[in-house]
Order: structure tokens, then C-alpha cells, then sequence
């Protein structure tokens, strides 16, 4: 598999893949037009097809004018049948999404939003998670509860420490402040702070991570309970 990754907006990410056998392209999310054709020329790539992560509007701004530009086909959650009525399917747990000859699982995966969902690449190590989990950080609870992300989040931290994590947002250093004052004494925690703040600084990107350095390090991958993750996600709104 391929990635091109890329920022748009103020702080998302645009992730490109691309099947090496097939020449199939999907963009997972499209929140930018100008930046998601800037990527695909940068690589000389075509547009295939969209999977939408979630249904907030900085996921899916640029879904129409990318199928009536390109005619790329989407694959959206059951649950945004509204904002995206035109897409050409409609997924949830247990489906599975062919990227040429690359096989997506589909997770339900709620807790930031009701109708989010997160494509599992077994084949390819890699997931991508959409707002569920950032880099040392989760999403905020939206129209979901404490108990589904928390659930969500303990699912993807079973899968294999070397499994690579992608996200839509490139939030890492206030995560990672916060991961220190919550575990001060979390040396792990300090060293990666530092490691981020010189990425930053340097312009490059904290995505992807890994499945072992959030158990390591995310606080709320770290939560001993539903309780203390519950709290810790309220602290962190206003942190």
C-alpha cells in the first residue's frame, strides 16, 4: 500500500492509498478539494474512491465536487445517510471495502459521533480511525457517550503494537501536554512530548503512530476504567 499524506484546512489530515497492483486510489475523507487534487498530482495519481470516516463537515466538504469532477465512487457509514444521500454505499461493522485488491474491514466505531466507522487494513498493518483516537488524544464526545468511545478506543488498542494508527487531525502537541499533566511522572510521556514538540518545529508530521506508543503514552488509551477515562476526557475540554 501507498500513502500520501498531507494537511489541509488548519489541522486535518488528507490521507491518500493507493494499490500498487491495481493503481487504485481512495482518499480516506475528503475535507479539501484543492489540497486532495494538489496530493493526487503530486503522485500522479486518479481518484477512485472516497471512504468516509464520519459525517462533520470537514470530513466530507469535498466529497460532492470530487464525484462530479472525477466520478469517484463513496463508501459512507449507515448513520450519515443524510449528509451524504448520494454515496454508493453505506457501510457498518462486519462489511468489508475492496481498494483494488487491498481489503478494508469496516468498524463501527462510535463515541466522537454516532455514526463513525474506522476501515481496518489487516493485510497492511495499518487503521485508519478518523477523530476516534489521535496521536496521545481522542475525539471529543459529540452526539455519542463516554462508554462507546471508550470502547472504541479499547478496541483498536487490542490490536498488535506495531499496528500503524491514522487519524484526522494533527492535535499532538496540546495532546501530548495534556498526557504530562495528567502523568507527570510518565517518563515516557516527557520524552515523546519533547520528540513531538521538535517534529512540530521541524514541520513534520506526527502521524502515523502505533498501537504499542499509545499504550505507552495516551492517557486515554491508558485509562484503568470507563470512570477515569470518563474524567479524563472531561478535563481535557477544558485543559
Amino acid at each position: 500500500m501507498e500513502i500520501e499524506l498531507f494537511l489541509c484546512r488548519s489541522d486535518n489530515y488528507g490521507i491518500l492509498i493507493r494499490d500498487p497492483a491495481t493503481g487504485i486510489v481512495a482518499a480516506i475523507d475528503a475535507g479539501d478539494l484543492a489540497a486532495t487534487e494538489a496530493a493526487l498530482a503530486r503522485r500522479g495519481w486518479t481518484l477512485d474512491m472516497i471512504l468516509v470516516t464520519h459525517r462533520h463537515f470537514d470530513h466530507i466538504e469535498a466529497v460532492a465536487p470530487l464525484v462530479a469532477r472525477y466520478g469517484v465512487k463513496v463508501v459512507a457509514p449507515k448513520g450519515a445517510r443524510a449528509e451524504l444521500p448520494g454515496a454508493d454505499r453505506f457501510v457498518g461493522e462486519g462489511d468489508r471495502v475492496e481498494i483494488g485488491r487491498l481489503v478494508a474491514e469496516v468498524w463501527d466505531a462510535p463515541g466522537h459521533c454516532a455514526d463513525h466507522v474506522a476501515y481496518y487494513l489487516r493485510s497492511e498493518n495499518a487503521i485508519f480511525v478518523g477523530d476516534v483516537l489521535f496521536v496521545m488524544g481522542c475525539g471529543r464526545i459529540l452526539d455519542s457517550t463516554a462508554e462507546a468511545l471508550h470502547a472504541s478506543i479499547r478496541r483498536i488498542a487490542a490490536l498488535p503494537d506495531a499496528t500503524r494508527i491514522y487519524c484526522g487531525h494533527e492535535y499532538t502537541i496540546a495532546n501530548a501536554r495534556f498526557c504530562a499533566h495528567v502523568e507527570p511522572e510518565n517518563p515516557a510521556i516527557a520524552a515523546r512530548l519533547a520528540a513531538v514538540e521538535a517534529l512540530r518545529a521541524a514541520g513534520v508530521f506526527t502521524v502515523p503512530t502505533s498501537v504499542g506508543e499509545e499504550k505507552a503514552t495516551n492517557v486515554f488509551v491508558r485509562a484503568r476504567d470507563l470512570a477515569e477515562f470518563a474524567a479524563r476526557r472531561e478535563a481535557k475540554n477544558t485543559f
